[in-house]
């Protein structure tokens, strides 16, 4: 069972690879699109894109961008407005939003960001509002702060990326006359705006009660609406695109297989290949640390390795390992927030305790049971004592636990009736010994 599960095992990896390659070059056909920005009168009677940014900035929200100015374009839009509160994100993924932006704009399709009641035009969305004609806030909001993170960089790489993220969102505030000074504080100093105290520094361009006043405002409240949120492949994206969860998806798809393999069921092998498979779909698209992989990849060989050993400590250590791997698989990507919190450190514990809880389930449960089970069958009679049926010169045959073998004496002749003790198997001939001819041997000291 143990070696046909095996092949099952190794076929399963090859088919989750072979999804991942073709899932890969799905996500790979997504590209955004960039254009210079330019500042566009309103046009009359058409449609107004409503684009809800209530999401993190990552793949899957910049996908979402991209086909929003699609089409505004497709439908000649009067403008698009970005209704946002967003806690920020990909620095990578911003940059290319902020493109998505500027290529409405030069298609004559201005763009406006209006922030919600309490809502957060936060870390790298405060760039993107800053790409914006003009920028809206509603009472209890927040823009910025806007200092970037380098995970895991040196002192040097941190230095560098802030350096060129101040000129960057600068040359968007200059762009639409908004205050330089404001946004210098905002990324070196983690400054960030009430709706009031951004108008009142000309970081935004007026406060809106809500998305009607916005429109009223923006003298778009009588053209009609056109509503866009992220749809399930974008949302797909933008949950692949987490790196924590992408690594947990690949651990615990590896356990999956490993415990099908214990308990043989297909259910846990198609799960096991689908959560890997999403996992190095979302690594691919993060374009996740080589290093993080690695370890990865090596607690995966542990999590495997359980199957010989049997004894559950391989796949604690994977599990431990693979935490690791996990936290380094972000290493040297571009954020702001950092997408290491308190939070990070919770998940990746409670994920080593599921891995110590299976890994002494299999040591104090499954591993018996495969012991048990290899003392079964004719190798548990080694040993026993049975009783000769026929006459044995030296072959006949005895009955042992219940069961009739065939058995050749390694005593001389027996006679019925006596009983025997099992000494070793040969095929399906048991070679036994009389009882009372063992006792007399003498013990060796």
């Amino acid at each position: 069972m143990l070696k046909l599960k095996g092949k099952v095992f190794r076929v399963s990896i090859i088919l989750g690879l072979l999804g991942a390659v073709l899932f890969l070059l799905v996500v790979s056909s997504f590209s955004g699109s960039s254009a210079a920005a330019s500042t566009q009168p309103v046009a009359s009677g058409n449609a107004v894109v409503i684009a809800d940014f209530s999401v993190p900035v990552d793949p899957g929200s910049a996908a979402f961008m991209s086909r929003v100015v699609a089409t505004a374009q497709s439908q000649n839009a009067a403008a698009i407005v970005i209704q946002m509160n967003t806690p920020g994100g990909s620095l990578g993924d911003m940059l290319s939003i902020v493109s998505s932006i500027t290529t409405a704009n030069q298609s004559g399709i201005p763009t406006y960001t209006f922030i919600v009641p309490n809502g957060l035009g936060a870390s790298a969305g405060s760039y993107i509002a800053m790409a914006t004609n003009r920028i809206l806030m509603a009472p209890g909001s927040e823009i910025g702060p806007s200092t970037p993170i380098v995970v895991g960089g040196t002192e040097l790489e941190q230095n560098h990326t802030q350096a060129a993220m101040l000129d960057y969102l600068t040359s968007l505030a200059e762009n639409w006359g908004r205050n330089t000074t404001a946004v210098f504080y905002m990324v070196q100093s983690d400054q960030a705006f009430s709706a009031n105290e951004a108008v009142a520094v000309h970081v935004a361009d007026g406060t809106a009660s809500s998305l009607s006043d916005a429109l009223n405002q923006l003298g778009l409240s009588g053209n009609p609406q056109v509503s866009l949120s992220e749809d399930l492949y974008e949302q797909i994206i933008s949950a692949l695109s987490n790196s924590i969860l992408d690594g947990i998806l690949f651990l615990v798809g590896v356990i999956a297989i490993v415990l099908d393999v214990y308990h043989p069921t297909i259910v846990l092998t198609i799960i096991g290949v689908i959560a890997i498979v999403a996992g190095l779909v979302g690594a691919e698209i993060i374009g996740a640390s080589l290093l993080g992989i690695v370890i990865l990849v090596v607690a995966a060989a542990l999590i495997v390795a359980e199957l010989k050993l049997g004894h559950g400590f391989a796949l604690i250590a994977g599990v431990v390992l693979g935490a690791f791997g996990i936290y380094y698989l972000s290493l040297g990507l571009q954020y702001s927030p950092s997408p290491i919190t308190g939070l990070v450190e919770i998940e990746l514990s409670l994920l080593v305790v599921f891995g110590v809880i299976i890994g002494l389930y299999i040591r104090w449960v499954i591993g018996p049971i495969r012991r048990r089970s290899k003392l079964t069958g004719s190798e548990a009679m080694i040993g026993k004592t049975g009783m000769a049926i026929t006459d044995l010169k030296p072959k006949g045959e005895v009955r042992v636990m219940g069961e009739i073998w065939r058995a050749e004496s390694l005593s001389g002749d027996i006679a019925k009736g006596e009983q025997v003790s099992v000494k070793a198997l040969n095929g399906l001939v048991v070679m036994v010994e009389k009882v009372q001819e063992q006792a007399k041997k003498p013990s060796v000291n």
